[in-house]
């Protein structure tokens, strides 16, 4: 990606309308939505990020987007992910502009998760759930889609070989299913 050349919500909403979205086969993965928070800043677009809680059950301690399991009660996946940005970060929907989705993202630990691209209102206040999140932040998008700062390699499990991305970003590591939507957003936006 050139560096000179900032990612702008028009190539955002350009790459979204031209994004292929599958409906998925019938599947034993549990479905799932994280949002992808976007705000427009000054200095670029930035990507909001948290950071789980360490006793959680599933992907304790790592970076992610703001999400989790459909609930009986959720309308759809989008529905989800508001919610659970709400629940998770105490943003509300009237801040929250939703532009599309990305292409679905199973993970080894038997989600399948639709990541959600939005815009939230750059005056934002945040009110994290102690329980889920033990803290959030901001990233700058230029730095997370360029590729030069993917690195990419395999780890098995259950005997099978399976790509992993990881992000370094100041004193955290984004990766797993977090980097692989990252890195499908990034493939998008070319």
């Amino acid at each position: 990606m050139n560096k000179t050349l900032m990612i702008s919500l028009q190539q955002i909403h350009d790459a979204l309308d031209k994004a292929n979205h599958i409906t998925p086969k019938a599947t034993q993965l549990r479905p799932s939505a994280v949002l992808v928070p976007i705000i427009e800043r000054e200095q670029g677009l930035q990507l909001l990020l948290t950071q789980r809680t360490e006793h959680l059950k599933h992907h304790a301690g790592q970076i992610s987007f703001p999400g989790g399991r459909m609930d009986d009660s959720d309308k759809d996946l989008i529905h989800t992910a508001l919610r659970e940005t709400e629940e998770e970060v105490g943003i509300e929907e009237p801040l929250i502009q939703v532009m599309g989705k990305l292409p679905l993202q199973p993970t080894v630990s038997g989600f399948m998760i639709q990541p959600v691209v939005a815009t939230i209102a750059n005056h934002y206040e945040m009110t994290l759930s102690a329980d889920e999140v033990a803290d959030a932040f901001e990233v700058p998008l230029d730095f997370v889609c360029d590729e030069a700062n993917h690195n990419h390699y395999f780890k098995e499990y259950q005997g099978r070989q399976y790509p992993i991305y990881s992000i370094p970003y100041q004193n955290r590591n984004i990766w797993g299913a977090t980097a692989s939507i990252i890195v499908q957003f990034a493939n998008l936006l070319k």
